[in-house]
């Protein structure tokens, strides 16, 4: 059985309407707004996610049993969408913290160090992100590791 991914926008706005309880204006004025923005068609026909939908349902939730007024409910949509953000990117340095931690216990510890004189680790094989001019980028390989010198040596 094929699923249906929450943020495919396949209902049209008549459709919309209906499942959120609300008149297609009142969608139609929400999107002028920016409190929901469906995706559009070739032909500018506005097409509604599942999410977009549960986002309807709650600005209305909001306004008639919170009595909450639209500028107060666009706050609150702009607070959750940047809380959702901060917890993917939460995600992210999560699993790269994982990654580098698998990478230490590997003996193989890479560390960048800025102009402004911070150092962090980077993983093997990955490539620090884009430098400003004149940066530099010093690498420190320990004894044994690549080379056949004695004692540890900056490249």
């Amino acid at each position: 059985m094929m699923r249906i991914p929450a943020s495919a926008a396949v209902y049209v706005i008549s459709v919309a309407a209906e499942l959120a309880g609300m008149h297609p204006q009142t969608l139609r004025q929400y999107d002028r707004l920016g409190l929901v923005t469906p995706e559009r068609t070739a032909g500018r026909g506005r097409r509604y996610s599942a999410e977009d939908i549960a986002r309807l349902q709650l600005i209305q939730q909001l306004s008639q049993d919170e009595g909450i007024n639209l500028a107060g409910i666009r706050k609150i949509l702009d607070l959750q969408d940047q809380l959702a953000r901060t917890r993917a990117r939460a995600r992210d340095l999560e699993q790269q913290v994982e990654r580098m931690e698998e990478a230490a216990g590997t003996g193989s510890r890479v560390f960048a160090a800025g102009t402004s004189g911070d150092v962090f680790s980077i993983l093997r094989g990955e490539r620090p992100r884009r430098r400003a001019p004149g940066s530099a980028l010093v690498v420190y390989r320990p004894e044994g590791r690549g080379r056949k010198s004695p004692g540890a040596r900056w490249a």
